[in-house]
């Protein structure tokens, strides 16, 4: 099982919008894959192998993209409530 290697990679050259493609969702660019398909397959535990496998037109640059994506709306936003313990 391959661990997610990670490092800092220009997210804007592997996502963009598109009104007439999912609505205008962010999507892996070159495809109609949204980015939180992605996000929500590592967090259910897929590994690399496997979201390349399920999704054929994708490359490992696009989860390391979606990861620098997602990274980038943690440090800008707070989107879910965090409970402080």
């Amino acid at each position: 099982m391959t661990r997610y290697h990670w490092y800092v990679i220009q997210w804007q050259d592997y996502i963009s919008s598109n009104p007439q493609i999912c609505g205008g969702e962010p999507c892996m660019s070159g495809t109609r894959i949204p980015v939180t398909v992605v996000l929500d397959s590592i967090a259910e535990g897929s590994t690399r192998e496997e979201i390349l496998s399920s999704y054929p037109s994708l490359r490992g640059e696009h989860i390391d993209a979606a990861l620098a994506y997602a990274a980038e709306l943690a440090h800008q936003e707070r989107l879910v409530p965090i409970r402080v313990k």
